[in-house]
């Protein structure tokens, strides 16, 4: 049985093992730890029976007036516990947080262009390409913005895709 719960401190020192996909984004301590200390409502682990950590997911809320979203910033499951549904209960946690506690019109989130899997499952969570971001990723590849609206965005303002591509210095950071 899979429980979810919010991620703890002692948790950094439990889920690397979960970090080894290649895809995903790693991070340094006071990354995670700047995370759990001001959204600790937006990270939250799986674990298996044994306190095994099968994936996480870490994220905030930012933004302005309509531009008030929940943000993935990671969501990752390890290799074994794959295929089980596991990221889209964190990402569906993730979403209603947003949407139910701190009212936000959408979530978003940024994913390689290349990894086609992980767009393929976001998209059949509901979300669209809101902007592809050129050489997000290291100055080397690019980046697609993805977003899906909450109950608050009524006219779903928010995922009326761009129609050019933006350069990093574009984004707009809270």
């Amino acid at each position: 049985m899979t429980t979810l719960r919010r991620f703890c401190c002692d948790d950094l020192l439990r889920f690397a093992s979960v970090n080894l996909d290649h895809l995903t984004e790693t991070f340094n301590m006071s990354f995670y730890m700047t995370y759990l200390a001001r959204w600790p409502d937006y990270f939250h682990v799986a674990e298996a029976p044994g306190n095994r950590i099968m994936g996480y997911i870490m994220g905030k809320v930012e933004g302005q007036g309509e531009s008030w979203h929940g943000h993935v910033t990671a969501v990752t499951v390890a290799p074994e516990f794959r295929r089980q549904q596991l990221a889209k209960k964190l990402m569906n946690l993730l979403e209603d947080i947003s949407d139910k506690i701190d009212k936000a019109y959408f979530v978003d989130l940024f994913v390689r262009a290349s990894n086609t899997p992980a767009i393929k499952m976001y998209e059949k969570l509901g979300y669209i390409v809101y902007r592809r971001v050129l050489r997000y990723y290291s100055g080397e590849e690019d980046g697609l913005d993805m977003r899906r609206a909450l109950s608050r965005d009524v006219e779903k303002k928010s995922v009326i895709p761009l129609k050019r591509p933006i350069t990093p210095d574009e984004l707009e950071y809270d």
